[in-house]
């Protein structure tokens, strides 16, 4: 079993930025992929952006390419997520999730398909 807790989140300006941050405890080492993913009021959850055990295949959907960047650390079994230039529209709980297939995979299949889930972390973001 592995277990993701997501902190960082909060309330922030239009233009803003925020750190996201996902730690992950138990049997991590049965563990690939890891990933962000949100879910916005009233709407069906989405993807966000997905990085390879090593880091360095990423894959980001087009509405936050450029403005956010996914990293991670894998001897602290966490992963990050830089939020930059914040909009109102980035406004969702944000979800950290890790998978034991490769990145291009999930970026493929991008509903769905992760093996682990944290609980989200709620973004904010005022006009």
């Amino acid at each position: 079993q592995v277990q993701l807790v997501e902190s960082g989140g909060g309330l922030v300006q239009a233009g803003g930025s925020l750190r996201l941050s996902c730690t992950a405890t138990g049997r991590t080492f049965s563990s690939n992929a890891m990933g962000w993913f949100r879910q916005a009021p009233g709407k069906e959850r989405e993807f966000v952006v997905v990085i390879s055990w090593s880091g360095s295949t990423t894959y980001y959907s087009d509405s936050v390419k450029g403005r956010f960047t996914i990293s991670r650390d894998n001897a602290k079994n966490t992963a990050y997520l830089q939020m930059n230039s914040l909009k109102p529209e980035d406004t969702a709980v944000y979800y950290c999730a890790v998978g034991r297939q490769s990145a291009s995979y999930y970026y493929q299949h991008r509903t769905g398909g992760m093996d682990y889930w944290g609980k989200g972390t709620l973004v904010t973001v005022s006009s």
